[in-house]
């Protein structure tokens, strides 16, 4: 099972809208047959077996082995990646798009790029994958609480400056076995954290 899988084709995305589907692919983070999650999930057998050949066609399932069980032979599959996320490209132009946003600081840029993140990072995970190499990449992510705008303003120069810094001592477009890396810096209001649950008191 790879980590990410990208969906890209709309027919595949509304494929999953289904919410019997999506509790199928829960339940197939480990190996089962069809047979096995329509009594898991309160299922008949024949609609069980509809929709894991719908999720096959479309290569949400892996076969993982085949069993000789009474005659027949009972298939056992597991979901092809532990994550799947939408590309932007299936809703088509009314996607975001970073290349066609021209202010670089607004909201909308920022969420394009996080977007073609997940799509470039889903499909590179796939392609080494594929290759049997692992796919070697960087991440960091801090809270920083400012005390005023003007802070925020001094940070945010202080960070680009440090990025053309390291950018402008690391890049070497002359590299004949160098590998281009894409870096993305971005910094927008966290969400309100919210108070932990407290389970109900039993008399």
């Amino acid at each position: 099972m790879r980590a990410v899988q990208v969906i890209d084709r709309p027919r595949d995305s509304a494929l999953l809208a289904a919410p019997v589907r999506q509790r199928i692919l829960e339940a197939l983070r480990e190996p089962a047959s069809a047979s096995g999650v329509a009594r898991r999930l309160g299922l008949t057998r024949q609609v069980a077996t509809y929709h894991f050949r719908q999720l096959e066609d479309a290569g949400f399932l892996t076969l993982v082995r085949e069993e000789a069980r009474r005659g027949c032979t009972e298939r056992f599959f597991q979901r092809s990646a532990e994550h799947f996320i939408v590309s932007n490209g299936v809703v088509g132009k009314s996607g975001l798009d970073a290349r066609r946003l021209k202010d670089r600081f607004s909201s909308a840029y920022l969420a394009a790029l996080a977007s073609q993140v997940a799509d470039e990072v889903g499909r590179a995970q796939k392609d080494a994958g594929a290759a049997g190499r692992s796919l070697p990449t960087l991440a960091a992510s801090v809270d920083i609480r400012f005390r005023t705008p003007a802070d925020r303003a001094a940070f945010a120069d202080e960070l680009m400056g440090a990025i053309a810094g390291l950018a402008a001592k690391y890049h070497d477009d002359a590299a004949p076995d160098g590998r281009t890396y894409r870096t993305i810096v971005g910094a927008y209001p966290a969400p309100p954290r919210r108070p932990p649950s407290r389970a109900k008191e039993t008399p």
